[in-house]
């Protein structure tokens, strides 16, 4: 005699739903519940709780700021940016014209092949239309957005038209799934602190304490904290979001990359030599 189905995920959900909570926090005792009594595992509870926290979120909360945006002036020759372009690794670019306020397209990185197989290359011909959102726009309408349209990367305009930053569809996904990892990010290298042109250090949030006090000279303390990330966290005193700076002890340390779960990489700016 065959064994009844077991009920699937979608039904166990439904089950415990029938209590209906009347409201998101009941809604998430009842969720952790669920994890207690293993109808729901720890990677579900994560996914249904980043979920509830993208429709609850807005564009500002996730955003890449002004200051950290890889743009392209397009008055400059692709002999001139495309290193850039290669040292950043992006696939997408916003191209502005006269100042950063004025984005007039989106560059693809894959375009710039046409550059090595045509004797006439011009950079306008070749930008796609930057769609441009608010500050205050929610999470899961953006996502809905970019599913629609088939668009990966939004500007983010303030209340004045100014750009104030970027968003991606990356940068939406990662609230719900973690973090995404790509062949290009600084995670999958094997060093932990790398110096960038610009004289700074990208260091990674799960180095010990011990190896940056090598790298650095430092004396901080892992009596309290195994980690940097750990170190800034504590120094924050709750979890920092991307493009958040904090002096320690005469370093500036900026979060680089960070999802609603941890901190994943930092940049860390040396104090200046007086001459």
């Amino acid at each position: 005699m065959d064994e009844p189905a077991k009920p699937g995920l979608l039904e166990r959900l439904s089950s415990l739903l029938l209590r209906e909570p009347e409201d998101r926090e009941q809604l998430v005792e009842l969720l952790h519940s669920a994890y207690e009594r293993k109808i729901l595992d720890a990677d579900a509870l994560s996914m249904i709780e980043g979920v509830l926290q993208v429709s609850e979120s807005q564009v500002r909360d996730v955003m890449i700021p002004r200051s950290q945006m890889d743009v392209i002036d397009v008055a400059e020759s692709p002999e001139k940016f495309i290193p850039f372009v290669i040292e950043t690794a992006h696939s997408r670019f916003p191209v502005y014209e006269d100042n950063r306020d004025n984005v007039i397209g989106i560059l693809l990185a894959k375009d710039l092949l046409r550059f090595y197989a045509e004797e006439e290359f011009n950079v306008r011909d070749m930008l796609r239309p930057a769609v441009f959102v608010p500050e205050a726009k929610r999470l899961n309408v953006l996502l809905k957005e970019f599913r629609a349209n088939r668009n990966h990367i939004a500007i983010v305009v303030d209340e004045y038209g100014g750009v104030s930053g970027l968003v991606t569809i990356e940068d939406v996904i990662e609230q719900i799934v973690g973090d995404i990892e790509d062949e290009y990010d600084f995670d999958e290298t094997e060093d932990n602190i790398l110096l960038d042109r610009a004289g700074k250090f990208r260091v990674k949030a799960g180095t010990e304490i011990a190896d940056f006090n090598n790298h650095f000279g430092t004396k901080f303390t892992d009596e309290d904290h195994d980690t940097v990330g750990g170190l800034v966290v504590s120094h924050f005193g709750r979890l920092p979001k991307r493009g958040e700076s904090i002096a320690i002890d005469g370093l500036t340390f900026q979060v680089l990359r960070a999802d609603s779960r941890m901190v994943h990489a930092l940049l860390v700016e040396k104090p200046r030599e007086k001459v």
